[in-house]
């Protein structure tokens, strides 16, 4: 102990000064306390970044106006189908959920589990315009917010929608609410109010790796990762829903209007001919008193809220004081990001005016200004979240992917989280002579280590598309099967193999080029993306800094998480 105090003494006097030790130091006794114990703060190195003076200049007006009043179009669409997915099941159907079967909205429920009742929704437009009709918010609300301060992924199912039947659509957006879990280790709250599987569509729902039984396989995976799980039993958990529950660490169930069973009252009678009401069956009496399928009981939904936000407050995480004062913002509006968002390929603007929008005090280092510059990136903070920035300024040529390749790597190097803007060209260049098939093969080889460094890289990656998402390029700027932590849309973004008006190269006469043209506007449009989940949501171009900040805040908290992951065996119930 004498020569570990004295070595720990030797490395204070080293840090501070030997002067300063002899005057200060109590007694000597502190020379027996670790370090560790003693209070510190840790703060960044300052910025010295240079700002980005990008002004809107009078050449910009022709361009930001025709962008701006495609923006508003889009916007008026976003807010469309919001209002839409709001209503639920429609009104007959919310009734009977609040009025006859006395239980609360799914969005009421969410205001009282979180703080301040606000959560980060993901996905709200799953589910619309699908083949087999709209499914308002795929049946399931998911997103993020916080509990006692602690940032939780939710999985809530909307019995309004079909006496929450799940579709096809609600299993993938549940199964991507868990990756979200899983990619970013955050405590994860199911609030379960299902009828099990829509039977007309069980071969898209039931035998596939990534369908129903994934759900299971995940909230195992889950678990032995130490990544916390609570179940909420707000309704019916019938056949499979019914393992959501009893595979979660704890369980809060309802009295009265929760109920688990594998086949409920019908099935019972026309098995044995015996009549059971479903509280005697499967209610949160049994599951709480005999069965010990549930841990806690609620005799009313409040209380069930009340009991799970008292559960998050057990989970071993020390999470930092917020403070939020003295986040420099932009130097120009985040509302101009309205007339940057490009109409199409044609109408984009330098992609640095939307930089200094989004960034800490518009301050910008840029890493290889003179080189490769279709592509821009460097460095900035956001929110003071230290962020590489990868964003299209124009063709992904062979200088810029050897640039792009370059700077993920170093930030991959320095563990600095990667935020890519994609905005794609329409198609890919067409081979036309032996030149133009060189600079192809030059480009499609750089293009190449440029994926394998945005696959490779460690660290967390955020893509933004602010608009086209065409073609093999948008693999190298991250697009969603290079697995980023999330991936959002712009409502003027454009997701398809090609952009609308560029497959003549792909069709064998004009009539085939008409059809494909059409078919592609309906397609590639952001709302018909978002529909089929191939994407984390749509947001609105003024609100893209709010959802970075929020996303950069939840990336980091698994830092806080006392508890480390252990090689052990899964959490299992009795």
């Amino acid at each position: 102990m004498v020569q570990n105090s004295l070595i720990h003494r030797t490395l204070v006097a080293h840090l501070i000064g030997e002067e300063w030790l002899e005057k200060n130091w109590w007694n000597g006794i502190k020379y027996m306390v670790p370090m560790c114990l003693m209070p510190f703060h840790l703060r960044r190195l300052p910025s010295a970044f240079p700002v980005l003076d990008e002004a809107l200049q009078p050449i910009h007006n022709d361009v930001f106006e025709a962008n701006l009043r495609n923006s508003q179009a889009c916007q008026e669409r976003y807010i469309e189908y919001m209002e839409k997915v709001k209503k639920g099941g429609g009104e007959n159907a919310v009734k009977r959920h609040t009025q006859r079967n006395k239980k609360m909205l799914v969005t009421d429920r969410l205001r009282m589990l979180f703080d301040d009742g606000y959560y980060f929704e993901l996905s709200p437009f799953a589910g619309m315009g699908l083949p087999y009709g709209d499914i308002p918010s795929a049946g399931c609300l998911t997103g993020i917010g916080k509990i006692n301060g602690l940032w939780c992924v939710f999985i809530a199912n909307d019995a309004t929608v079909s006496g929450g039947t799940a579709y096809p659509i609600t299993v993938k957006k549940q199964l991507r609410a868990q990756d979200v879990a899983i990619q970013n280790r955050l405590p994860c709250v199911y609030l379960v109010d299902s009828g099990g599987a829509f039977l007309p569509l069980q071969s898209e729902i039931f035998p596939d790796k990534n369908q129903g039984g994934r759900t299971f396989y995940n909230e195992a995976i889950m678990s032995a990762m130490k990544i916390p799980q609570v179940s909420v039993v707000c309704g019916s958990c019938t056949a499979g829903g019914a393992y959501i529950p009893t595979m979660a660490e704890e369980t809060v169930m309802v009295h009265r209007i929760g109920t688990i069973f594998l086949g409920g009252p019908p099935l019972v009678k026309a098995a044995t001919g015996e009549e059971v009401s479903p509280e005697n069956l499967g209610g949160a009496t049994l599951h709480a008193e005999v069965s010990g399928c549930v841990d806690h009981f609620a005799s009313v939904e409040k209380e069930a809220y009340e009991t799970t936000r008292n559960i998050i407050s057990t989970l071993n995480f020390e999470l930092p004081e917020e403070d939020e004062a003295g986040v420099e913002e932009p130097l120009h509006s985040v509302e101009e990001l309205m007339g940057l968002a490009p109409r199409d390929y044609e109408h984009s603007l330098e992609v640095k005016l939307i930089l200094s929008r989004l960034t800490d005090g518009s301050k910008f280092q840029e890493f290889k200004a003179r080189y490769g510059t279709t592509l821009v990136t460097g460095f900035a903070r956001i929110s003071r979240h230290q962020v590489g920035i990868v964003a299209s300024n124009g063709a992904l040529t062979h200088n810029a992917s050897l640039k792009g390749s370059h700077f993920v790597q170093l930030c991959d190097q320095r563990d600095i989280p990667l935020i890519f803007l994609q905005n794609t060209v329409p198609m890919p260049e067409l081979t036309l002579s032996q030149n133009q098939a060189e600079t192809n093969a030059n480009r499609l080889k750089a293009q190449g280590s440029m994926m394998s460094a945005v696959a490779c890289a460690s660290v967390p990656k955020i893509t933004i598309v602010i608009g086209g998402c065409h073609g093999a390029e948008s693999y190298a700027m991250c697009g969603r099967s290079f697995d980023p932590n999330f991936l959002f849309l712009w409502p003027n973004a454009r997701v398809s193999l090609v952009a609308p008006g560029h497959s003549a190269a792909l069709a064998q006469d004009e009539e085939d080029v008409e059809k494909i043209n059409k078919r592609l506007e309906k397609e590639s449009s952001a709302f018909f993306s978002s529909g089929r989940l191939w994407d984390d949501g749509v947001i609105l171009p003024q609100d893209t800094r709010k959802v970075l900040s929020d996303c950069l805040k939840i990336i980091k908290q698994q830092e806080y998480q006392l508890s480390k992951e252990k090689i052990r065996t899964p959490l299992l119930r009795m």
